[in-house]
């Protein structure tokens, strides 16, 4: 006899498609695994971005996880009506979203929040609206190690922003983050190589800060695909998201990080357009449709599919002459990238026991919740 597949749902008959669904006891089990792979706990600071949810951050908070990592000020709340001790907002504050996160300091006194910087002008304007507002604000020189998105590249004019910030009212210098989301190669061997490279000049510079008689600076360094590597090493906080529900994507590059998949979208078929044809409820609303067509989801229990097209609300795959599908059937679609996909569901359904006991709000999904 057969044993019944992990994400089957006994009742998926309650749920219209397409649905979002999360398995909390996967969740949970890949919390244990993300604190496993590290020796302290203290050293972890996850981003939200990939649950953008209460009920998952409570599930590590519960866990021991104090340290948090965020996006948007909408996540930043979401953090702070959980009362995350400390939270960094890993974006560069400009404009009304300097005002929106000083009101955040005030709304959730409970939570630290800290935020980022990479050139003179934004310190001086974060420093002076802190000063009017009475608030010291924590922050982080951002570095730019290869993304080349934002932050300022290693070197003499990074030391000269972090003294320059540092000797402003109102600012306390922590110390540095750096992303290196360039380096997502599957080769383990060479994402080690090309870490030590894009990291070496930060730890350089670190050396020279102390010399210049500052303390220790903190580190925030890399995501999902360095966190093997910089989990062993020390005084680094590490930023793993994706970990929390994982993905097809990374399941695939990084076979080296155990995590299980956690969310998957429930789906059915809609339409047999011709003999070999299916069409599936899962348009470019349903699914993160960045990758080409064939790296956007794998169904669990139909991974023969071929994919043909794909429309805001439809995709067509082939399934060969003589398929066994018909119109109703439920699939279990696993994307290949989580973190997009998740903000395309107001609310994720939960599964325990194989059936549908709950849900969670997908609380951050909105760029607003109430400042």
């Amino acid at each position: 006899m057969t044993s019944k597949q992990w994400y089957i749902i006994d009742n998926a008959d309650e749920l219209d498609s397409p649905a979002l669904v999360v398995y909390p006891q996967r969740v949970k089990a890949n919390i244990q695994q993300l604190i496993g792979m590290i020796n302290d706990v203290s050293r972890l600071r996850p981003h939200v971005k990939t649950h953008k949810s209460a009920e998952v951050t409570r599930l590590m908070l519960a866990a021991g996880i104090t340290k948090f990592k965020c996006a948007t000020i909408a996540e930043a709340e979401m953090l702070g009506v959980c009362k995350a001790p400390d939270v960094l907002l890993a974006y560069q504050p400009i404009g009304l979203k300097i005002d929106r996160f000083i009101q955040l300091i005030n709304k959730y006194p409970d939570t630290v929040f800290s935020c980022l910087v990479d050139n003179q002008q934004s310190g001086k304007i974060i420093a002076k609206k802190a000063n009017l507002s009475k608030l010291n604000i924590p922050v982080y020189i951002d570095l730019n190690v290869g993304m080349n998105r934002t932050g300022i590249c290693p070197g003499d004019d990074a030391i000269e922003l972090y003294k320059s910030c540092a000797n402003l009212q109102s600012l306390t210098v922590l110390g540095f983050h750096a992303y290196d989301g360039h380096i997502h190669q599957a080769d383990y061997n060479v994402r080690e190589r090309l870490s030590a490279i894009a990291n070496s000049p930060l730890f350089t510079m670190v050396t020279r800060i102390i010399a210049l008689g500052y303390s220790q600076p903190k580190l925030i360094i890399g995501g999902s695909p360095t966190f093997p590597l910089l989990a062993k090493m020390e005084n680094i906080e590490c930023s793993p998201g994706t970990f929390v529900y994982w993905d097809r994507g990374y399941q695939l590059s990084f076979p080296e990080q155990k995590f299980l998949p956690a969310a998957l979208i429930l789906a059915r078929i809609i339409s047999l357009p011709d003999e070999t044809k299916i069409c599936i409820d899962v348009g470019h609303k349903a699914v993160s449709a960045e990758n080409e067509l064939d790296k956007r989801i794998s169904f669990m229990n139909a991974p023969e599919l071929k994919f043909v097209s794909q429309s805001e609300e439809h995709l067509v795959a082939d399934a060969g002459e003589d398929h066994p599908y018909k119109v109703g059937d439920v699939l279990y679609g696993l994307p290949y990238h989580i973190c997009p996909t998740i903000a395309l569901y107001n609310s994720a359904i939960t599964i325990e026991d194989s059936c549908i006991s709950g849900a969670w709000l997908t609380t951050a999904r909105n760029r607003k919740i109430t400042i």
